[in-house]
């Protein structure tokens, strides 16, 4: 099923998520609902606070974007391996490398793009769907999506890191956000 990604404005969108185990009811249902909602959006990431779940689950699918084939030059530096899975109750273990800055977006702030600076690599301990518990070094494009991921988990949101003066210029545009003044493609809960 398609869900509804949460707008800017939202307050779930700026609590820190909680923690769950294997009990959390129909949590297999949850994840495939939340693939089918971030494939419908043309996501590569979706959180469970997009989906009004106050949970610390997140999924990515970089598999999807980048092969050796279609990269250009510029892009090659962010070149992985790709990644597709659900991460639970995943913890930053290290950041590593110098930030590089690049253009990011998200479902829940759709039609602004700003460049975001973040680190290249991102090694995090974190469960998966069947709760096997995993350490990884991620690296480029997909270290770069598990960061914004993990930020909704936190509370944060990707404007965050931008100069106060740029999200003054945002303003108007976030407000309409916020006010469901916007069109999109894709299902989206707005906050009365």
């Amino acid at each position: 099923m398609i869900l509804p990604i949460v707008a800017y404005g939202s307050p779930i969108l700026r609590q820190v998520a909680v923690e769950f185990d294997q009990d959390y009811q129909e949590l297999d249902q949850l994840i495939e609902n939340m693939w089918e909602t971030m494939y419908n959006s043309n996501g590569v990431g979706l959180a469970a606070p997009q989906i009004n779940k106050s949970i610390r689950l997140f999924l990515v699918d970089t598999e999807q974007v980048y092969t050796d084939e279609d990269a250009d030059d510029k892009d090659r530096h962010i070149l992985d391996e790709g990644f597709k899975g659900a991460l639970i109750n995943a913890k930053i273990i290290d950041l590593l490398g110098d930030k590089f800055t690049r253009d990011e977006g998200c479902l829940s702030i759709p039609r602004i793009r700003e460049n975001i600076s973040r680190h290249p690599s991102v090694t995090i301990q974190y469960l998966d769907e069947n709760f096997d518990q995993h350490q990884k070094t991620f690296h480029g494009l997909t270290a770069r999506v598990i960061l914004h991921e993990y930020d909704h988990l936190e509370g944060k949101l990707f404007i965050d890191h931008i100069s106060p003066l740029k999200r003054t210029l945002l303003k108007r545009k976030l407000e309409d956000i916020s006010k469901g003044r916007i069109k999109v493609d894709y299902r989206m809960l707005f906050h009365k």
